[in-house]
């Protein structure tokens, strides 16, 4: 985050859950960045992040884990879909030249 944050990124986290609980989730997971609300899916139907998921040979409808990278213009550069944690950093350090 110190690296990101020095080559002036901003993180921000979303999600539909409430104000309550992303204050226990912020909490509990102590982060280091904002996470915002989206009570009304405004945000996930902008971005296209609300999708069918599959586990266990079940299907449901839930978040896409995503990042999508905007240039200090409002310009989306990057929208990548489904990212796993391990390695994310990484690969985002990577995408920016950082």
């Amino acid at each position: 985050m110190a690296s990101l944050a020095s080559a002036d990124v901003i993180v921000l986290g979303v999600s539909k859950d409430s104000g309550k609980s992303h204050d226990k989730f912020t909490t509990k997971y102590d982060l280091n960045f904002p996470l915002l609300l989206d009570e009304d899916m405004t945000i996930h139907s902008a971005y296209g992040t609300w999708r069918e998921k599959k586990n266990y040979g079940r299907s449901y409808m839930g978040c896409a884990r995503s990042t999508f990278i905007i240039s200090p213009d409002g310009v989306l550069t990057q929208a990548l879909y489904n990212v796993k944690a391990t390695g994310h950093v990484a690969r985002i350090m990577k995408l920016l030249e950082l």
